[in-house]
């Protein structure tokens, strides 16, 4: 096992930070690597917003649903689909863009967006910081894109949180590996008694934390999965020129 491997294999979402700060130095090597990830056609559509200022940290936290973690930790960046800046290219070559308004484009858009935030993560670990990935700030996605000045065509996909941790968090445990990994075609067979064993393991681990209100994954999922929860998302992104038919 590689110190690499051994990184990404202790990944933990942290959400207590100390208030010290992070250095120039320090964010600009975070940033620069994550800069270098593969992006689709090498688009580069997702553009990043780094945040330090403790009011907009705060205000960041209050959109994203009340996430006390964004305002104490002394960095935030979000992760922004940038059809934008794309269409200025465009324009530059004398095209008219319009893949911001398809479905392709705003998948391509996303999963380069999570190679980008995976390269975040794990760039500011390998440099002893702790983070915690937020998806929460898409539950207000016209009061990102206002607090952060992102322009038509553009919209904070997610965020991530870094610093000093404070009170290390637990390792969550995940799933078992055979309803992840599936050798030449998908076996759905796997799945049933994968999830029951996974759902008594994560009690388990909600004990040993002292949650006294965690759920098993298979009610947490059935609960948040029973409803559409970002019901405005739609119109918010059609209201700033994006779409997805």
């Amino acid at each position: 096992m590689n110190p690499t491997i051994e990184l990404l294999a202790s990944h933990r979402s942290e959400r207590s930070f100390h208030s010290r700060p992070i250095s120039d130095d320090l964010l600009d090597a975070i940033l620069q690597a994550a800069h270098q990830a593969p992006t689709s056609f090498n688009a580069q559509h997702i553009s990043a917003v780094v945040v330090r200022d403790a009011e907009r940290r705060r205000q960041i936290a209050e959109l994203a649903g009340g996430q006390p973690w964004i305002a104490a930790a002394p960095v935030f960046i979000t992760l922004v689909v940038d059809f934008y800046k794309t269409e200025l290219a465009a324009r530059l070559s004398g095209d008219q863009q319009c893949i911001h308004q398809h479905l392709e484009g705003m998948i391509a858009a996303c999963t380069d967006g999570g190679i980008i935030l995976s390269m975040l993560m794990t760039a500011a670990r390998s440099l002893g910081l702790g983070v915690v990935p937020v998806g929460g700030i898409r539950a207000n996605a016209s009061g990102m894109i206002e607090l952060l000045g992102l322009p038509e065509k553009s919209f904070a996909l997610c965020g991530v949180a870094l610093g000093y941790v404070q009170q290390p968090a637990l390792q969550k445990p995940r799933l078992p590996l055979a309803s992840f990994r599936h050798d030449e075609r998908y076996d759905a067979q796997a799945l049933p008694a994968a999830i029951e064993a996974y759902d008594a393991a994560l009690m388990e681990h909600w004990q040993v934390a002292g949650r006294v209100e965690g759920q098993n994954w298979s009610g947490s999922i059935g609960r948040c999965y029973a409803r559409n929860y970002r019901p405005q998302l739609k119109a918010q992104l059609l209201a700033n020129g994006l779409a997805a038919d």
